[in-house]
């Protein structure tokens, strides 16, 4: 088993930008968190952050992986590209949001990443990242 797990636009700033909505956790420490799970599990990861969408979309259809784990960020609600991206591959992904992105301003309730994956967490902090990993594993013994 293989998952992809992608951080999207500045997630790279967790722990420093916006603490009040995404916590004080650094995305180093939400990353080891991923690994020592998917360890656990017995599970082959990879993670990435990008800031860019070309690069973001260019790891959805080139990198090896079973299952796709992404957190769009801001792409979530502006991203034809990434969504069409994970519709080609044809490939299982869970989209991972740690705020409530429903709560939230009116443009961020709407995902063009939503119609096109598996399923998506929204709002548990980033025991949703664990909460995907935990699904992922079940997806694929499937």
């Amino acid at each position: 088993m293989k998952i992809l797990v992608i951080h999207g636009p500045n997630l790279n700033l967790l722990g420093r930008r916006e603490t009040g909505i995404y916590g004080q956790v650094f995305l180093d420490d939400i990353n080891r968190q991923i690994q020592d799970l998917s360890a656990e599990l017995d599970i082959d990861i990879e993670i990435i952050q990008s800031n860019s969408e070309g690069e973001i979309v260019d790891a959805i259809q080139v990198r090896d992986y079973d299952l796709l784990i992404i957190n769009p960020a801001a792409y979530t609600h502006t991203s034809v590209a990434i969504r069409d991206a994970i519709a080609a591959i044809g490939k299982p992904a869970i989209e991972v949001h740690i705020s409530n992105i429903y709560k939230r301003e009116e443009f961020r309730k709407k995902s063009f990443i939503s119609e096109v994956v598996t399923g998506q967490i929204s709002g548990l902090g980033i025991d949703g990242y664990l909460l995907a990993v935990r699904a992922a594993q079940k997806i694929l013994l499937k």
